[in-house]
């Protein structure tokens, strides 16, 4: 069994220089998994009956897109018993909505890998659904645009083909998740300048247990000024009178 992985860390050069030609890919290939990314895997639904073969790799989640139709046909009792499974319902259509999911499933993605688990995405051919979505989490989680990310995964599942609606949604998720990022880290600044002012305000004004100690003394100092010259305050109070 591999080890366990953990949130990997890649740079922007890594994503400019990979390169996979026809002559490294194989037919056979397509009804295997592919590792896009340490710990993230992609292939088809069929390779993920090989329980004792994702055992070897240390897999310990399976993410499946499914329509209704395959939800219905596709066995997952083993799968659900040896690894942690989640099945989503999408259909392979250029009108399916899967932005509204990329989020979701990017942080799904992630906290299995902060937690040294590793997760194969599939579909029920590797090549539409379930690469559209490892592309949305490796544009995301490393910052770059839909099309550095997706030559990124096709060269390293070469016969990955999402449908044209499904590539237009990534050319659309990259304004928002750029802009998701920026607002997160404005609200972190705001949230920390504001943690340091009220450091400030702390250090500069006394706390009330300081305020009613300093009241205390200065009310026992005057007492003991008026019982020491009482006739004073007499003399002071008859001339107050007169004025």
């Amino acid at each position: 069994m591999e080890e366990a992985s953990i949130a990997p860390t890649l740079d922007k050069d890594y994503f400019n220089n990979v390169y996979c030609g026809m002559d490294d890919w194989v037919y056979e290939m397509r009804r295997e998994i592919q590792e896009i990314v340490p710990g993230v895997y992609l292939g088809p639904f069929s390779a993920c009956r090989q329980v004792e073969y994702l055992k070897e790799k240390g897999i310990t989640h399976i993410t499946c897109f499914v329509d209704l139709d395959e939800a219905k046909l596709f066995r997952t009792e083993t799968m659900a018993t040896y690894f942690n499974y989640q099945q989503l319902l999408v259909s392979d259509s250029n009108l399916q909505n899967l932005i509204q999911y990329f989020p979701s499933t990017s942080e799904y993605i992630r906290n299995v890998l902060a937690n040294r688990g590793k997760v194969v995405v599939c579909c029920n051919g590797g090549m539409s659904r379930s690469p559209t979505f490892v592309i949305a989490y490796v544009m995301e989680t490393f910052n770059i645009d839909a099309s550095q990310a997706y030559h990124f995964v096709q060269s390293k599942r070469l016969c990955i083909n999402p449908n044209d609606g499904f590539k237009s949604q990534l050319k659309e998720y990259e304004p928002i998740y750029k802009a998701r990022q920026s607002n997160t880290a404005v609200s972190m600044n705001e949230n920390h300048s504001g943690q340091q002012i009220n450091r400030r305000r702390r250090r500069s004004v006394p706390d009330d247990d300081t305020n009613s100690s300093y009241q205390s003394q200065e009310s026992k100092r005057l007492s003991r000024f008026e019982d020491q010259n009482p006739q004073q305050n007499a003399n002071a109070g008859y001339i107050s009178m007169l004025l």
